[in-house]
């Protein structure tokens, strides 16, 4: 791997070369998600399927520091991925790989892995009977409605709660394989070398400036709905990300950077997030305006910049855990709602308190996507493509040297090929 960069030219990764910390961040980004999604049924004033009685009114404030950046990292980490699978790869090659490994999977969780979820927000709510077999006939058959306040999606008659990332990561990947004449063009090179060239402030503070645009065009006109077609204010901050990380993906000198201004970006971003509080807790209202959005996305990137430097500088190394989380990342973030969901069907009727019972739900989950990943899915070669794995390989073992076989004897004939 080289190491001389300058302001406009950045070397690239070495072909075939192994990024492990990408790999180790996709799984602790998922893992957050987990706890996150569990903090959701606890959370005070935040809408979820199902929400606790013991409604924690001290858990917005990390909600909220880790909500800012959570989903935003996904992305750029999912367009680093992009740039490397897109080496070698042609506009089809990739919607067909990428097609494959993200509509399956949307298809078999909408069918499959969602409805339990609907079914108990419908329960909870009173909108929906008892009787999860009669629910999942009429959701299927998506053609008597539903009641619009049964569950989250209901006015589709089907949802895909949180496996909403997939539809939307397939959308960029798709707008960026469409357009691969463009990227590859000279002015999409040059737009490349300029963001991988840039360096310290300018590293911290200019791809702030795309996300503060989208927020004051589009953040009050579109609210967030992950439904794909209105969502344009997510999108556009969303997009921005998984280009930005697209862009970095192959280069060297720009993870370098991000290394290096590591300590530097952790700190702005506490000190960021740190008055974005402040100024909340102050204000009589929900404190919003210039201020509060540039904050909001200032404190959004430099979180990202300092989980890519501190990610790059001790996580750059071949785990021995990391092939089993990279083929379990995904089942992982198929399975934990539903899993979270049936485990607080499981739990809440036993009181057992605001802090065992969030510790055992957590638990529960975990151990759930576990046994399931290992001890399923990973293992049947039909279930893997439908959580997003590949198939399994058929291992050969080597052929012992055998004397050559002798000769047929006369009259024989071999079989008929179509035998």
């Amino acid at each position: 791997m080289s190491t001389t960069t300058t302001a406009t030219t950045s070397a690239t990764a070495t072909p075939g070369q192994r990024r492990h910390d990408i790999d180790a961040l996709r799984a602790l980004a998922f893992l957050f998600v987990i706890l996150y999604h569990v903090g959701m049924y606890y959370v005070a004033g935040w809408h979820w399927h199902l929400k606790s009685p013991h409604a924690a009114e001290w858990l917005p404030w990390p909600m909220v520091a880790l909500n800012l950046w959570r989903m935003d990292l996904v992305f750029l980490i999912s367009g680093v991925s992009l740039g490397f699978l897109s080496r070698g790869q042609g506009t089809w090659g990739l919607l067909r790989s990428r097609g494959l490994r993200l509509l399956l999977p949307l298809a078999f969780g909408m069918a499959v892995i969602v409805p339990y979820q609907a079914y108990a927000q419908g329960v909870a709510n009173g909108h929906v009977a008892p009787g999860f077999g009669a629910f999942l006939l009429r959701y299927l058959s998506m053609s008597a409605p539903w009641p619009r306040q049964a569950f989250d999606g209901a006015e589709f008659g089907i949802t895909w709660n949180h496996l909403w990332y997939l539809p939307y990561l397939f959308t960029y990947t798709a707008l960026v394989a469409l357009t691969l004449p463009l990227w590859n063009s000279a002015a999409g090179q040059r737009l490349r070398r300029a963001f991988n060239g840039l360096r310290g402030w300018k590293l911290l503070v200019l791809p702030v400036v795309p996300l503060l645009l989208w927020t004051l065009l589009l953040a009050a006109r579109f609210p967030a709905t992950h439904n794909l077609v209105r969502d344009f204010h997510l999108h556009s901050l969303y997009f921005t990300l998984f280009l930005y990380g697209y862009w970095m993906g192959v280069d060297t000198g720009v993870w370098r950077e991000l290394e290096r201004l590591r300590r530097v970006s952790l700190a702005l971003a506490v000190a960021v997030i740190a008055v974005f509080f402040a100024l909340r807790a102050g204000a009589r209202v929900p404190a919003s305006g210039l201020l509060m959005d540039t904050l909001r996305v200032l404190y959004l990137w430099l979180a990202v910049a300092a989980i890519l430097g501190h990610g790059h500088r001790h996580l750059n190394r071949p785990w021995p855990w990391l092939r089993w989380a990279n083929e379990s990342v995904y089942p992982w973030y198929v399975l934990h709602q539903t899993l979270i969901v049936a485990g607080i069907t499981v739990l809440a009727p036993l009181a057992l308190g605001p802090v065992a019972e969030p510790v055992l739900l957590v638990a529960l989950t975990l151990a759930g996507c576990w046994l399931l990943t290992d001890g399923l899915i990973r293992r049947v070669g039909i279930l893997r493509p439908l959580f997003g794995l590949k198939g399994l390989r058929v291992r050969q073992a080597p052929s012992p040297a055998l004397p050559q076989p002798l000769p047929p004897e006369p009259g024989w004939r071999s079989p008929s090929p179509r035998a």
